[in-house]
């Protein structure tokens, strides 16, 4: 039996609101209030998860 490491990637995601005068400066404003926690993303924003299984470096090969 081989030992894997595996990746567990969960996504969460939140709309907000921000008045700005382009994207760039609307997204510049929302990640500085994220950073601010602002804005909190818990349980009720999970949009999925995936799961990838790979060889650890040293025991890469052949993967039966």
């Amino acid at each position: 039996m081989k030992t894997y490491k595996v990746t567990i990637t969960e996504k969460l995601q939140m709309e907000v609101e921000i008045e700005a005068s382009c994207r760039y400066e609307a997204e510049q404003r929302a990640e500085r209030n994220w950073k601010n926690s602002d804005y909190i993303l818990d349980e009720s924003h999970f949009k999925g998860v995936t799961f990838k299984a790979e060889l650890p470096h040293q025991n890469r090969g052949f993967d039966r």
